[in-house]
Protein backbone atom coordinates (compact mmCIF):
# COMPACT_ATOMS: atom_id res chain seq x y z
CA UNK A 1 0.00 0.00 0.00
CA UNK A 2 1.21 3.33 -0.80
CA UNK A 3 0.31 6.52 1.97
CA UNK A 4 0.51 9.73 0.76
CA UNK A 5 0.08 12.69 3.40
CA UNK A 6 0.32 16.25 1.73
CA UNK A 7 2.35 18.59 4.46
CA UNK A 8 0.49 21.12 6.84
CA UNK A 9 -0.60 24.71 5.54
CA UNK A 10 2.51 26.59 5.61
CA UNK A 11 3.40 30.39 6.76
CA UNK A 12 2.91 31.83 3.79
CA UNK A 13 0.80 34.73 2.05
CA UNK A 14 -1.85 34.19 0.03
CA UNK A 15 -1.84 34.21 -3.26
CA UNK A 16 2.06 33.68 -3.27
CA UNK A 17 4.08 31.36 -5.69
CA UNK A 18 6.29 29.18 -3.74
CA UNK A 19 6.79 25.62 -5.16
CA UNK A 20 10.60 24.91 -3.85
CA UNK A 21 11.01 27.72 -1.44
CA UNK A 22 11.53 26.33 2.25
CA UNK A 23 8.74 27.71 3.91
CA UNK A 24 8.04 27.51 7.66
CA UNK A 25 4.88 25.67 9.08
CA UNK A 26 1.27 27.70 10.25
CA UNK A 27 0.72 28.67 13.38
CA UNK A 28 -1.72 26.16 13.51
CA UNK A 29 0.71 22.92 12.59
CA UNK A 30 0.42 21.39 16.33
CA UNK A 31 -3.61 21.32 15.74
CA UNK A 32 -3.61 19.96 11.98
CA UNK A 33 -0.59 17.22 13.35
CA UNK A 34 -2.67 15.78 15.97
CA UNK A 35 -5.43 15.72 13.37
CA UNK A 36 -2.74 13.74 11.07
CA UNK A 37 -1.89 11.38 13.86
CA UNK A 38 -5.68 10.49 14.57
CA UNK A 39 -6.26 9.62 10.68
CA UNK A 40 -2.98 8.26 10.04
CA UNK A 41 -3.25 4.18 9.87
CA UNK A 42 0.46 2.75 9.58
CA UNK A 43 2.16 -0.31 9.22
CA UNK A 44 5.36 -0.77 11.60
CA UNK A 45 7.94 -2.29 8.49
CA UNK A 46 6.88 1.00 6.08
CA UNK A 47 9.38 2.52 4.03
CA UNK A 48 9.06 6.37 4.28
CA UNK A 49 10.02 9.36 2.59
CA UNK A 50 9.68 13.00 2.67
CA UNK A 51 10.25 15.73 0.53
CA UNK A 52 13.25 17.45 1.86
CA UNK A 53 12.22 20.56 2.65
CA UNK A 54 11.03 21.44 5.63
CA UNK A 55 7.14 21.89 5.48
CA UNK A 56 7.66 17.91 4.76
CA UNK A 57 10.60 16.94 6.94
CA UNK A 58 9.41 18.56 10.42
CA UNK A 59 6.11 16.53 9.97
CA UNK A 60 7.95 13.12 8.55
CA UNK A 61 10.04 13.78 11.96
CA UNK A 62 6.81 14.02 14.58
CA UNK A 63 5.35 11.13 13.14
CA UNK A 64 7.96 8.64 11.98
CA UNK A 65 11.32 7.89 14.33
CA UNK A 66 13.24 6.96 10.93
CA UNK A 67 12.85 8.64 6.84
CA UNK A 68 14.46 9.46 3.88
CA UNK A 69 14.44 12.43 1.72
CA UNK A 70 14.44 11.98 -1.93
CA UNK A 71 14.75 15.42 -3.44
CA UNK A 72 12.77 14.02 -6.52
CA UNK A 73 10.01 14.21 -4.34
CA UNK A 74 10.00 18.27 -4.14
CA UNK A 75 7.17 20.55 -5.35
CA UNK A 76 7.49 21.95 -9.04
CA UNK A 77 10.34 24.49 -9.00
CA UNK A 78 8.73 27.62 -10.40
CA UNK A 79 12.43 29.27 -10.71
CA UNK A 80 11.63 33.03 -10.88
CA UNK A 81 8.46 33.48 -10.08
CA UNK A 82 9.33 31.16 -6.78
CA UNK A 83 7.78 34.16 -3.82
CA UNK A 84 6.09 36.64 -6.15
CA UNK A 85 2.36 36.86 -5.65
CA UNK A 86 0.34 34.84 -8.70
CA UNK A 87 -0.88 38.26 -9.69
CA UNK A 88 1.88 40.02 -10.62
CA UNK A 89 3.62 36.77 -13.12
CA UNK A 90 1.49 38.05 -16.09
CA UNK A 91 3.65 38.62 -18.41
CA UNK A 92 3.48 37.19 -22.31
CA UNK A 93 5.63 34.42 -21.36
CA UNK A 94 3.41 33.51 -18.29
CA UNK A 95 0.37 33.81 -20.27
CA UNK A 96 2.13 31.04 -22.85
CA UNK A 97 2.59 28.63 -19.35
CA UNK A 98 -0.67 29.58 -18.39
CA UNK A 99 -2.20 28.06 -21.29
CA UNK A 100 0.25 24.97 -21.37
CA UNK A 101 1.74 24.47 -17.75
CA UNK A 102 2.39 20.54 -18.62
CA UNK A 103 4.77 21.70 -21.62
CA UNK A 104 5.82 25.03 -20.97
CA UNK A 105 8.49 24.91 -17.92
CA UNK A 106 8.56 28.39 -16.14
CA UNK A 107 11.72 30.79 -16.28
CA UNK A 108 14.44 29.23 -14.76
CA UNK A 109 12.06 26.21 -13.81
CA UNK A 110 10.38 23.04 -14.77
CA UNK A 111 7.77 22.09 -17.00
CA UNK A 112 4.83 20.09 -14.88
CA UNK A 113 5.61 17.33 -17.25
CA UNK A 114 9.33 17.53 -16.54
CA UNK A 115 7.94 17.20 -13.14
CA UNK A 116 6.12 14.04 -13.79
CA UNK A 117 9.30 12.21 -15.13
CA UNK A 118 11.27 13.31 -11.82
CA UNK A 119 8.34 11.88 -9.62
CA UNK A 120 7.52 8.59 -11.97
CA UNK A 121 11.06 7.94 -11.64
CA UNK A 122 11.35 7.75 -7.91
CA UNK A 123 7.62 5.79 -8.27
CA UNK A 124 9.58 2.99 -10.56
CA UNK A 125 12.94 3.10 -8.21
CA UNK A 126 11.34 3.18 -4.52
CA UNK A 127 7.51 1.86 -4.89
CA UNK A 128 7.33 -0.68 -7.92
CA UNK A 129 10.63 -2.09 -8.06
CA UNK A 130 10.18 -2.60 -3.46
CA UNK A 131 6.62 -3.34 -3.30
CA UNK A 132 7.28 -2.87 -0.05
CA UNK A 133 4.42 -0.82 2.28
CA UNK A 134 5.54 3.22 1.48
CA UNK A 135 4.45 6.27 3.14
CA UNK A 136 5.20 9.23 1.58
CA UNK A 137 5.32 13.11 3.07
CA UNK A 138 5.45 15.63 0.00
CA UNK A 139 3.34 18.17 -1.97
CA UNK A 140 -0.14 18.44 -3.63
CA UNK A 141 1.51 19.40 -6.86
CA UNK A 142 3.23 15.37 -6.15
CA UNK A 143 0.50 13.81 -4.57
CA UNK A 144 -1.30 14.91 -7.90
CA UNK A 145 1.58 13.07 -9.46
CA UNK A 146 1.77 9.70 -8.29
CA UNK A 147 -2.49 10.14 -9.10
CA UNK A 148 -1.58 10.39 -12.91
CA UNK A 149 1.06 7.62 -11.90
CA UNK A 150 -0.93 5.15 -10.87
CA UNK A 151 -4.25 5.49 -11.38
CA UNK A 152 -3.85 7.26 -14.92
CA UNK A 153 -5.45 10.16 -14.19
CA UNK A 154 -4.47 12.65 -17.76
CA UNK A 155 -2.14 15.32 -16.30
CA UNK A 156 -4.50 18.07 -17.52
CA UNK A 157 -6.97 15.99 -15.11
CA UNK A 158 -5.02 16.20 -11.96
CA UNK A 159 -5.05 19.56 -10.97
CA UNK A 160 -9.40 19.06 -10.96
CA UNK A 161 -8.77 16.77 -8.01
CA UNK A 162 -8.78 18.81 -4.37
CA UNK A 163 -5.98 18.11 -2.08
CA UNK A 164 -5.84 19.58 1.41
CA UNK A 165 -3.00 20.44 3.25
CA UNK A 166 -2.91 17.63 5.58
CA UNK A 167 -4.48 15.01 3.85
CA UNK A 168 -3.92 11.34 3.87
CA UNK A 169 -4.38 9.02 0.66
CA UNK A 170 -4.36 5.58 0.46
CA UNK A 171 -3.54 4.20 -2.42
Amino acid sequence: MLTLIRHTKPQVETGLCYGQSDLSLALSYPKELEQIRANLSTKPHSQIYSSPLKRCTILTQDLFSNFKCDARLMEMNFGDWELKKWDDINDNYAQKWYQDYINTPCPNGESFIEMQHRVLEFYNEKIKSQKKDTIIVCHGGVIRLFLNIIQNIPLSKVFDIKIDYGSILYL
